[in-house]
């Protein structure tokens, strides 16, 4: 009797141990194409679990902190409502043995749905710069448009024939950045209509951010040494090229290139930087220097006033 109370004291408290939220996270897609359309339009959007086992998972989906009443695999709005804008999830549940688990909720997919007449459609992605913006004014009904307009913070970029409803922006600079809307007329019978789209945020990255050192003192203090580490962000699509990292001290170079983003050197004062480089892409940016060790700077003399 004393075993078997034992066991199942035991079996027990592995249970109670059990987690209830997976490791992994469930992924959202908008199959429909654009995150932005009429009211009165369909959005389709689709969850997947990153399960290698291919259990079978109930999809739970949420408008923001609202659960829906949907439970597919699949979420299809039909004749859209402005109330139905939001940030969409998805999260995967199933049962266990030990109980209910479900996957981590999905980073969501922002949905916005207009009830005006024009809509700037632009990608949901950032841009990165170098690269070449398509951008799309819509007009509810497809009229046959005259004259479209674009906009970047309300000041004119572009005028064209409203046969041509796209608009290109080519060899993109941080410059770009900002938020763009589309003034779109047409004729009907004699009168001519025109309407304006809410604003859109283009957002543009670079490549290669300006990386940025920090310095990590009395990482080894047995053997005195400290961890450079050399943040960037590296916004190439895939598959991006190999980036190689190297490491200063007053100016020298600290030992070969590396793959790395860390180095570990002897923790002594100086003016430490770091340099990021893409050699296919002929790319390279420096950190600014970083001062250890209250080195003095030498300061420039005033000049004298006799």
């Amino acid at each position: 009797l004393f075993s078997l109370s034992v066991f199942s004291a035991l079996s027990q408290i592995v249970v109670s141990h059990v987690p209830t939220e997976t490791s992994f996270r469930a992924n959202i897609e908008l199959v429909s194409g654009h995150s932005r359309i009429f009211s009165g339009e369909r959005a389709h959007l689709r969850c997947s679990i990153p399960d290698v086992h291919r259990s079978n998972w109930t999809y739970l989906w949420f408008r923001g902190s609202e659960e829906l009443s949907q439970t597919g695999q699949e979420l299809n709005l039909l004749n859209t409502k402005v109330q139905e804008s939001g940030k969409y999830y998805c999260q995967g549940t199933r049962n266990t043995k030990v109980g209910k688990i479900r996957t981590q909720q999905s980073v969501p997919v922002e949905l916005k749905v207009d009830g005006g007449w024009a809509i700037l459609q632009v990608p949901r992605h950032p841009q990165l710069v170098g690269s070449t913006l398509e951008v799309t004014c819509r007009v509810r009904g497809n009229p046959r448009l005259e004259e479209i307009i674009l906009y970047k913070d309300g000041v004119e970029v572009m005028r064209q024939n409203g046969h041509k409803p796209d608009f290109y922006l080519t060899n993109l600079s941080l410059e770009d950045l900002g938020v763009y809307s589309c003034r779109a007329s047409w004729d009907v019978m004699g009168q001519t209509h025109s309407v304006i789209s809410a604003g859109a945020h283009v957002q543009i990255l670079e490549v290669l951010s300006q990386p940025v050192l920090k310095i990590i003192p009395n990482y080894d203090t047995q053997l005195k040494r400290m961890k450079l580490i050399c943040h960037v962000q590296y916004n190439a699509p895939a598959p991006a090229p190999p980036i190689d990292f190297y490491f200063y001290k007053n100016n020298r170079r600290l030992g070969p290139a590396t793959s790395d983003n860390y180095n570990v050197v002897k923790q002594t004062p100086g003016l430490y930087s770091c340099k990021a480089r893409v050699p296919q892409l002929d790319l390279s940016k420096s950190s600014e220097p970083k001062n250890f060790g209250q080195i003095r700077v030498a300061q420039p003399q005033r000049p004298s006033h006799l």
